[in-house]
């Protein structure tokens, strides 16, 4: 029976995850469809942009809890409950956001459901993560670029607290999911055309 309740857990996982909130905000508050607005992202920034801010934040809040749920659902299930296994739920909350199977595959940028695996697992490096990401939001007002920073800060402080190796490596393909899926976001960056909070994308 192990391997089966690891399979439902892990399923679990992938559809909490794949939770569209961002998209159902934007079809609930104002009847659009957000993967063609914007960034095209169903994330809570894009929300933010083309919906406002009262949605915003409960998007962002249940992206963060959409991947605190899928770990520590993996956590208290003897089947998941070893490092492997809560890894193998984090990266699959993660692919859930990131890749909905409700959305064809076209989701968020992983960054709120990332802070919130984060929470559940190593919720030290969780909050040093946010830390960052505030401050350089603070000093910046570009919410990609404080993502970034976050992301590939990440490993780092996963090695400064001696995670065990699975959680370390969740750690570096976290962050590298995240810059990965900024990675046009990145090229507005060098280009000086990432729009600050408060401005519209250019088109």
């Amino acid at each position: 029976m192990a391997p089966l309740t690891a399979t439902l857990v892990l399923a679990a996982a992938y559809l909490l995850g794949s939770i569209p909130s961002g998209y159902l905000a934007g079809r609930w508050c104002a009847g659009i469809d957000l993967r063609l607005l914007g960034s095209g992202s169903t994330g809570a920034t894009n929300v933010l942009r083309q919906v406002g801010k009262g949605p915003a934040l409960v998007v962002l809040l249940i992206d963060i809890l959409k991947g605190t749920a899928a770990v520590r659902l993996a956590a208290a299930v003897p089947a998941t409950a070893a490092p492997l296994g809560l890894v193998a739920a984090g990266l699959l909350a993660l692919a859930g956001h990131t890749w909905p199977v409700w959305l064809g595959g076209r989701g968020g940028k992983a960054v709120a459901t990332a802070l919130g695996v984060l929470l559940g697992l190593v919720p030290a490096v969780g909050l040093a993560c946010l830390g960052l990401f505030l401050a350089t939001l603070s000093i910046s007002r570009i919410v990609s670029l404080s993502s970034i920073t976050a992301a590939v800060a990440l490993p780092l402080l996963m090695l400064i607290v001696a995670a065990p190796a699975p959680i370390l490596a969740l750690g570096v393909l976290t962050s590298a999911l995240v810059v990965w899926r900024h990675r046009s976001n990145l090229s507005r960056l060098l280009a000086g055309t990432e729009p600050r909070l408060g401005q519209s994308r250019p088109s």
